[in-house]
């Protein structure tokens, strides 16, 4: 079973439970999950995964084109 806490700067509701082999954090208003060793880092990963998730789309536009080979064209 898992914990509830509540993000004190925002409406996040906050499950953290432990798995086989992390402390498991996930947010349930986005579905955005991450984990961790401790449950401090589970938390960290976590606020760290929502920031990237709630960044506007348009956030990696100055980002260079992928150039690996399997990103060519047939």
């Amino acid at each position: 079973m898992g914990s509830f806490a509540t993000n004190p700067s925002g409406p996040h509701r906050v499950t953290i439970s432990p798995g086989e082999t992390a402390v498991v954090a996930r947010d349930e208003e986005t579905g955005v999950t991450s984990q961790g060793e401790t449950k401090a880092e589970a938390l960290a990963n976590l606020a760290e995964a929502l920031e990237l998730h709630e960044r506007p789309s348009g956030a990696d536009d100055d980002l260079d084109p992928a150039d690996a080979p399997w990103f060519d064209e047939e």
